[in-house]
């Protein structure tokens, strides 16, 4: 067979510069009016038992090159199952992913897919169990629903989004794992959780840059992790739309979900620097992180992003915006598209079973320390 490259679908992203016997020089398509790059996501067909080399020739122009040293490109054969290719190496700006495949059609991905297929199925589950109710937060620009989920509960009021960066597809898996926490009978977590707190979640804040292709940004080419401080209908309907429901209900505790490109571990990012930081919030904060800590191997504090100075965070950021805006415990967890260098898989890597798996965790936590919650505020009108 000949080999072939193919990209025309959901998430796909590359562009064929050159094709060789023995594979292909590629690019990664920026994200549309943006100058961010890096998720890929593509098809190669036709080389069974046949070693190939796919060189990634802009990799070194990305958004965070420093995300490639040490990092293994993500495949699969049936879309179930993702592994790592070890032949994955980055050398003079290039990524180069070398590798003999046992099946003539294997997806290649920078991290495994969440397809817009697997979340209509995640939605149309989710709404069938009991206590739990969906809707529509409105429309994005590209006119695809805003998915939100609320889970019947207790008085406190917990909200947990992910993908506002598109690409960071570990985010959605997170979220699949909580909603399985949350909507399973039999899970005394689940249960006391929602004796004690009322869920919101957001699956996926950016359904137009997920089918696009970007790493980071939506339709418009906007990075909505930095427009919680003014959004707009133009810019930013799918911030718009969920600040005002939070508006709506208060937000007692907020995780928003991400992925880190470049650092090999699993972390939280607080909001120290926000203007009205209170001890009861620090209090919060480190309860949580503490008893994370102790439930999964997977966490650690060491290390993470710099923490901003007293008065300086940026309030366009949502755990720092959510955090002045309601006076209520919020944070940003990030996984890592590499592996988590305290626990290597060297077959899958960091995984979406991980991803899950961790989601149980977070929210044991969040079991743990619920009732030391800090009386919150709704904003000004």
């Amino acid at each position: 067979m000949t080999l072939r490259i193919s990209a025309a679908f959901d998430s796909g992203n590359i562009r064929v510069v050159d094709a060789r016997d023995d594979g292909f020089d590629l690019e990664i398509v920026r994200d549309h009016q943006s100058d961010f790059y890096q998720w890929f996501h593509f098809r190669l067909t036709g080389a069974k038992d046949r070693p190939v080399a796919l060189r990634i020739l802009n990799a070194g122009g990305s958004a965070y090159p420093d995300g490639w040293p040490g990092y293994r490109a993500c495949y699969s054969y049936d879309l179930e199952e993702w592994r790592r290719a070890e032949g994955t190496s980055y050398v003079g700006q290039t990524l180069t992913i070398e590798q003999t495949f046992s099946a003539d059609s294997v997806w290649i991905a920078y991290f495994a897919p969440y397809s817009q297929e697997r979340h209509q199925a995640l939605i149309a589950a989710a709404q069938l169990a009991d206590g739990i109710t969906y809707e529509s937060l409105g429309h994005t620009l590209d006119g695809r629903d805003l998915d939100y989920l609320r889970v019947e509960g207790g008085p406190k009021q917990v909200w947990l989004y992910a993908r506002q960066h598109p690409g960071e597809t570990m985010a959605e898996w997170w979220m699949e794992g909580a909603l399985d926490l949350l909507t399973d009978p039999h899970s005394a977590v689940g249960r006391a959780l929602r004796q004690r707190a009322t869920f919101h979640l957001v699956p996926n804040m950016n359904p137009d840059g997920s089918a696009r292709g970007h790493l980071r940004t939506n339709a418009a080419g906007v990075n909505l992790n930095r427009e919680w401080h003014a959004p707009t209908a133009e810019r930013s309907p799918e911030v718009l739309a969920v600040r005002g429901r939070m508006d709506a209900t208060g937000v007692d505790f907020a995780m928003d979900v991400h992925g880190d490109e470049a650092i090999p571990y699993v972390f939280l990012a607080g909001f120290e620097g926000i203007p009205s930081w209170t001890e009861a919030q620090g209090s919060a904060f480190t309860a949580y992180r503490t008893a994370l800590a102790r439930r999964s191997p997977d966490f650690q504090f060491k290390h993470g992003y710099g923490v901003a100075a007293a008065g300086k965070a940026n309030l366009a950021m949502s755990t720092n915006q959510l955090a002045e805006r309601f006076g209520c415990v919020a944070m940003t967890l990030e996984m890592p598209f590499k592996d988590n260098d305290d626990l290597p898989d060297p077959i899958h890597g960091w995984s979406p079973e991980r991803s899950a798996r961790l989601a149980e965790e977070c929210l044991g936590a969040l079991l743990e320390m619920i009732e030391t919650l800090p009386q919150t505020r709704r904003p000004a009108a």
